[in-house]
């Protein structure tokens, strides 16, 4: 078999652009300002951001640790470093399953990328001007009945997706996102400037920002603490793959913080942008997924400028897909570059087609298939809850497990750079408070 030499990040930039990127997707567009604004508003986002800093950045901050010492795919990595530790290599199920995750996940991501494209297409030919709520939902519901058409956006978006991951982690993933999150930053800006002009946006700032503690509950406790745990991209072999890149002088920690402190910016200035649009149109703010393909479409076909704003909002929304769907894609591409003798274009072209042809079935679950039931769900949304409700919460909770009680912690004091009372506070969060927040976050899926 032929031996691979093991990538590495050009710089400490293009590394923490890129875990930003796979941070930054769909979620942060509409539904991360939509759980703010029914949350409690600046309530929420304090929970939220607590949840974070115990839960998410604990396990993020392991699952770099482990790839870095592993330099492998995440399979090849939990089985290396538990073996450099004296433990089984069985850990290695723990990667296994994340891998596993973000090959499904992709495929049906991939197809709501596809919708993101045709319905940027759709805003900047005027496709939404004049129409009613009535008319506009049924046109999405019209959209979702097309399988070709679903077939041919999803193919498109894969394609891109392929396209970036073949070329490789630096002129690839590194530069593609190098490019794209700025990008990302500049349309978020102009959006936020345009909602500043539409006489709402001191409306859609306070639907945001005003703390309301009546809202906060178990349910909305709950909400924020799963959020945390998948909007950082944990358990899908993602941040293992990751850090295989990494080299030693990068500061986890630091790495980490510069992370979460991006993504949740980039979520809140969604929010600056998306809700005073559609407060500006008497629209419904808690419209949920229905937000993005049929509330917005209708404030974008009735306000001056709105072929402008639909379409770079729907360029936001697809880059946002990309810079996720690249970053799934990549761990699956390093497990069949590792394990086989193909090189970077022949593996990421095989793990390309084969999430492509099982996104296929995942779109014609809205049409042609959906009277195909597995448990009660269509493939769609079998593929949506036996990732997110399970593979991910299991993937997590043995990162940060194995990290916290298996790897010598001196070692990962020092790893970490942490002085006597900063080791405190993380034996304290890693073993203790992260695991049970995800022990919870799985129990309350059950």
């Amino acid at each position: 078999m032929a031996k691979h030499a093991h990538s590495q990040w050009s710089s400490r930039m293009g590394f923490v652009l890129a875990a930003t990127g796979s941070a930054v997707g769909l979620g942060n567009i509409w539904k991360f300002p939509y759980m703010v604004g029914q949350s409690g508003g600046a309530a929420f986002v304090l929970v939220y951001l607590a949840c974070i800093a115990f839960i998410g950045v604990p396990i993020l901050v392991a699952e770099w640790m482990i790839g870095r010492r592993g330099q492998k795919n995440p399979i090849n990595t939990m089985a290396q470093v538990a073996r450099d530790n004296g433990h089984s290599t069985n850990w290695a199920v723990v990667g296994a399953i994340g891998v596993l995750a973000a090959f499904l996940i992709l495929s049906f991501y991939s197809v709501i990328g596809g919708w993101a494209l045709a319905y940027m297409r759709d805003a900047a030919t005027g496709a939404f001007i004049g129409l009613d709520k009535a008319a506009i939902g049924g046109a999405f519901e019209g959209f979702l009945a097309r399988p070709a058409e679903l077939l041919t956006w999803h193919s498109i978006f894969m394609l891109l997706t392929v396209v970036v991951v073949a070329l490789g982690v630096s002129a690839g993933l590194e530069r593609g996102t190098k490019l794209m999150m700025p990008a990302l930053g500049v349309i978020l800006l102009v959006l936020v400037g345009y909602a500043m002009t539409t006489g709402s946006f001191g409306q859609g700032l306070a639907y945001l920002f005003n703390p309301d503690w009546s809202k906060l509950d178990g349910k909305v406790l709950l909400a924020a603490l799963g959020h945390a745990f998948f909007t950082l991209s944990l358990g899908m072999g993602i941040m293992m793959a990751y850090g295989s890149y990494l080299g030693q002088e990068v500061n986890l920690l630091r790495a980490a913080r510069t992370v979460v402190i991006m993504d949740t910016v980039f979520a809140l200035c969604a929010g600056m942008a998306i809700f005073p649009i559609v407060f500006a149109n008497g629209l419904d703010p808690a419209a949920g997924p229905g937000l993005v393909f049929v509330t917005l479409p209708l404030a974008f076909g009735h306000m001056g400028g709105g072929l402008v704003i639909g379409a770079l909002f729907f360029l936001l929304l697809t880059f946002a897909a990309l810079t996720s769907s690249i970053s799934l894609l990549e761990p699956v591409v390093e497990l069949i570059e590792e394990r086989t003798p193909l090189g970077r274009v022949a593996a990421t072209l095989i793990a390309g087609i084969t999430i492509w042809a099982l996104g296929i079935a995942a779109l014609l679950s809205f049409n042609v298939w959906s009277d195909v039931k597995l448990l009660g769900m269509n493939i769609f949304d079998l593929l949506d809850y036996a990732t997110s409700k399970f593979m991910l919460p299991l993937a997590g909770l043995g990162a940060i497990v194995f990290a916290a009680w298996k790897l010598d912690q001196q070692g990962v004091k020092a790893e970490l750079g942490l002085g006597d009372a900063t080791f405190g506070l993380w034996t304290l969060l890693s073993r203790y408070v992260a695991p049970v927040g995800v022990l919870f976050v799985f129990w309350s899926n059950l």
